[in-house]
């Protein structure tokens, strides 16, 4: 039995599932229902992976604490892939100490990554790095390194630094190779067209033309005055003026920068800023008020000037107005990004994903089904949501973390 056990273990290794369970598929011991469990996730079949892998616990015996740990993390894994995000990190964490203290470090390594990528998906940068700097990388097999290079590609990416980013992702295509997996290499590879790939569109003058995430980190040291609909905020270099409370200030904001140099009707900014189909003068004075409350905030990036017609936007210190919009407009352009990824979500994992409530997120799932932009399987708690990716929309990992004043 111990050369069957060892022979699927370095099946799954190589990323060959079949080999392994030719090997142990009509075994029920615990090792075996362990490494059936591991071939069956990588084959697809999650929901028959995480009961073998709960079977193989269960199995082992008190004295087998790695075991258990590995049975653990390869369901950490599985609630990952799954978009499990309430999976408890804590059962994950100790996992990962006894494997630490036991010396499987590989596999420490491996819960330390899963981690990290969990961390990565709900925006939580700093800690995704401070679990990243707590692994230990000496020695780490191909695949791990793999993991691990994905990871810090993703947190780059979040960030805008796209040169780590690509050094990254070269790192793990060379460890892929070494590995010889092709999921692995696919996955890089597919990580690294995100790179290739419009992530916004550059509106200026009345034209517009997407821009790669290369052009969008440069416009962070642009001298223009760049409108950004990502962070709903104005800025300029060093200065920043967020007004992500201010939905109607950062509407006009944007209807005057998609105009400039030119100025925008009452009655266009009254439109397109308090979605007025018809235009009293209750309106006109709410303009007033709403107008000044924008001048005074842009008051150290542009002024808001009155023309005849309605007003204009002057900006100061710069000759450039430039709007840094979605590629795609879309009411529900959030949830679409993190769904583009291919993998099917829960809407409590997006909701974790996305800091908002669970009911919000199903709102906007049942309206993007309706219009058969998603869809749905499973029921209850089990219902998962997914899209195919969207033609030059951004994955999830081009959802923008917290803008940084620079």
């Amino acid at each position: 039995m111990e050369s069957l056990i060892t022979a699927a273990a370095r099946a799954l290794e190589a990323g060959d599932p079949l080999g392994a369970l030719n090997r142990v598929a009509l075994r029920n011991d615990a090792p075996s229902l362990a490494l059936r469990g591991i071939a069956m996730a990588q084959l697809g079949d999650l929901a028959k992976a995480k009961t073998l892998l709960r079977g193989a616990a269960r199995a082992f015996g008190p004295r087998e604490a790695v075991a258990r740990a590995r049975c653990v993390v390869a369901e950490a894994e599985i609630a990952l892939v799954s978009r499990d995000l309430n999976w408890p990190a804590n059962t994950l964490a100790a996992a990962r100490a006894t494997l630490a203290s036991h010396g499987d470090l590989a596999n420490a390594a491996h819960a330390g990554h899963i981690e990290a990528r969990r961390l990565l998906l709900l925006g939580r940068l700093e800690e995704a790095e401070r679990t990243l700097a707590e692994i230990n990388t000496t020695p780490l097999p191909p695949a791990a390194q793999v993991a691990r290079e994905l990871v810090i590609a993703g947190i780059a990416i979040r960030r805008l630094r796209t040169k780590d980013a690509r050094a990254a992702l070269g790192r793990a295509a060379s460890a892929a190779r070494q590995a010889g997996i092709a999921a692995l290499a696919a996955e890089v590879e597919s990580t690294s067209r995100v790179l290739d790939t419009p992530a916004a569109r550059l509106i200026t003058r009345g034209h517009e033309r997407p821009l790669l995430l290369e052009e969008v980190e440069d416009l962070a040291t642009s001298e223009a005055l760049v409108v950004d609909t990502f962070h709903h905020a104005v800025r300029r270099q060093g200065i920043l003026v967020p007004l992500g409370t201010r939905p109607v200030l950062f509407a006009l904001a944007r209807i005057l920068a998609q105009a400039w140099p030119a100025d925008v009707s009452r009655e266009t900014l009254i439109t397109g800023a308090f979605q007025a189909r018809h235009v009293d003068e209750s309106h006109r004075a709410r303009l007033r008020v709403e107008i000044g409350r924008l001048r005074a905030k842009l008051k150290p990036l542009a002024d808001v000037s009155a023309t005849r017609q309605g007003f204009a936007l002057t900006p100061r210190n710069t000759r450039d107005v430039l709007v840094l919009a979605r590629p795609v407009e879309e009411k529900h352009a959030a949830v679409l990004a993190f769904l583009s990824d291919g993998e099917p979500w829960s809407s409590s994992a997006l909701a974790l994903a996305l800091g908002t409530s669970a009911r919000t997120v199903q709102r906007a799932l049942e309206e993007l089904a309706r219009s058969n932009k998603v869809q749905s399987f499973g029921h209850g708690r089990a219902r998962r949501w997914m899209t195919p990716p969207v033609p030059g929309f951004p994955t999830g990992l081009l959802l923008p973390g917290p803008l940084l004043k620079t």
